[in-house]
């Protein structure tokens, strides 16, 4: 799955609008390094997973357009102070800053910058310099998963993998949980043979669990277990079966039957347990996407705010439009918790399948009027308006981030449904009031409002991609570049 791979991921605390808990405890301990990729880093960035800095930082360099200079987050939020002063010194009216989503490397983010800002140039009116700044924040990516138009025929692991870890992808784990090789050999290993044994999915699952560094105790620092890790494993990898079947995945690794419910022999515990493999390849990708979840968020309050607010005082006239895809729409919705009130130098918002929740920004949840979303009120931080494109053919936040926001350990249980776990990315921004929603042929035509939040469907181009994800990455569009000018008001 391009960016989401194959899931969305759970937390306690699922009805506060983050689309299943921006509060739970990721992981054991803060992530403090990994060693890998970080030989030319500075001082302060401490995981790299390949992402060093100060490689990229010349303008223009690594992608067409320009001036072009990227902002490195490590894990914790912190910037490389270097990057920081390259965009601080670009000349511009209007920086364009643009964070990739979760299942990224360096590479496919620089790619998708290149490919996302190649029209800009030909949109903007007369009187606006643009500058072009990539975020960069420690991500991985699956591998055997196709971006459109990024990926060559050939360039993905091969298909026969299957339910096995294809190398590039079992050497990102590796970065991404250091230390803990045998485990992740071994999960390989259960991932390639197999087997018909509830045994081996108790050790699957029991492997996953501790990788993902969650108590059996809740504590009040490391809430409820999410139900996704904490569930009889068989359960929840017959469930992330069903959802890869649901979402187009090979009917042989899902167990269907054909009948498009996705509910093949396959997938009953007594009638063989093979099928079930697809399931806790899935149950993997969930641990990775629950600590990326925290990061992202993270990065944006404590990193990206800070640095745009700082950048602001040091550069008053500059305009500074947020543009996120995926996750990185998140680390960009995030970072409004750092801008001061009436500050006017955040001048648009444009969230492209958005991965979180369609309540982000409510006042009062509707199945709860005592509270909020998790960024209830910020798009007033923003001196212009908050954008939400969304799509119904995005597969991974239509059938996985509310599969994987109801197993966050709601009392609903695996299989109950209600529409509080909608992505921003699926239907939109919901429950704010006065929100208009718009088709991108109105958006384009008539323009977007000047300020708070506005829906567009953006179904009529991003519409491609394979199974699972969909076209969850199919963003590079001119029509999407031309609303993020329409709502920075920079057109011709």
């Amino acid at each position: 799955m391009a960016d989401i791979g194959g899931g969305f991921g759970s937390g306690a605390g699922s009805g506060d609008g983050t689309g299943g808990g921006a509060g739970a405890r990721i992981g054991a301990s803060a992530e403090t390094g990994t060693g890998a990729g970080t030989g030319t880093t500075g001082a302060g960035h401490r995981a790299g997973f390949g992402f060093g800095t100060g490689l990229r930082t010349a303008f223009g360099a690594g992608i067409g357009a320009g001036p072009y200079a990227e902002l490195t987050f490590d894990s914790q939020g912190d910037v490389d102070r270097a990057t920081q002063g390259t965009v601080a010194r670009m000349e511009a009216t209007d920086l364009l800053v643009f964070a990739h989503g979760w299942n990224s490397d360096r590479s496919t983010a620089t790619r998708l910058y290149d490919r996302f800002f190649a029209p800009f140039p030909g949109l903007v009116g007369s009187g606006v310099r643009l500058g072009y700044v990539g975020v960069v924040w420690p991500a991985m990516r699956f591998s055997d998963e196709p971006i459109p138009d990024f990926d060559p025929p050939g360039a993905l692991a091969d298909p026969g993998f299957g339910t096995a870890l294809d190398p590039l992808t079992r050497q990102a784990l590796g970065q991404f949980w250091p230390g803990r090789r045998a485990d992740l050999d071994r999960l390989a290993e259960l991932l390639e043979e197999r087997p018909e044994s509830e045994a081996a999915f108790i050790e699957f699952g029991a492997l996953v669990r501790e990788l993902a560094g969650v108590d059996a105790v809740p504590t009040a620092a490391a809430p409820a277990v999410p139900a996704i890790f904490a569930d009889d494993v068989l359960e929840v990898c017959r469930v992330l079966a069903r959802a890869l079947a649901k979402a187009g995945g090979p009917a042989a690794d899902s167990g269907d039957d054909g009948d498009g419910d996705g509910d093949g022999p396959g997938l009953a515990v007594g009638g063989g347990l093979r099928g079930l493999w697809g399931g806790a390849k899935e149950l993997l990708r969930q641990a990775t996407y629950y600590k990326m979840k925290k990061r992202a968020g993270l990065v944006g309050e404590r990193g990206l705010g800070p640095v745009l607010a700082e950048l602001a005082a040091v550069r008053p006239a500059l305009r500074f439009h947020l543009i996120g895809h995926s996750f990185g729409a998140r680390v960009v919705s995030f970072s409004l918790r750092a801008a001061p009130v009436g500050a006017r130098y955040l001048k648009s918002v444009t969230l492209l399948q958005g991965a979180f929740s369609h309540y982000a920004f409510a006042d009062r949840l509707p199945h709860d009027k005592g509270r909020g979303g998790a960024l209830r009120g910020l798009q007033h931080r923003v001196d212009g308006p908050v954008v939400a494109c969304h799509s119904p053919h995005d597969s991974a936040l239509k059938v996985f981030y509310p599969l994987a926001s109801r197993m966050a350990g709601d009392s609903a249980g695996l299989l109950g449904f209600d529409e509080r776990w909608g992505a921003i990315g699926h239907d939109g921004v919901q429950a704010v009031p006065g929100a208009p929603r718009l088709s991108l042929d109105a958006a384009l035509r008539e323009g977007v409002p000047a300020a708070g939040c506005v829906s567009v469907d953006a179904g009529s181009v991003v519409r491609r991609g394979g199974a699972p994800s969909g076209a969850h990455s199919d963003i590079c569009h001119e029509e999407l570049a031309r609303i993020v000018v329409a709502a920075g008001r920079m057109g011709r």
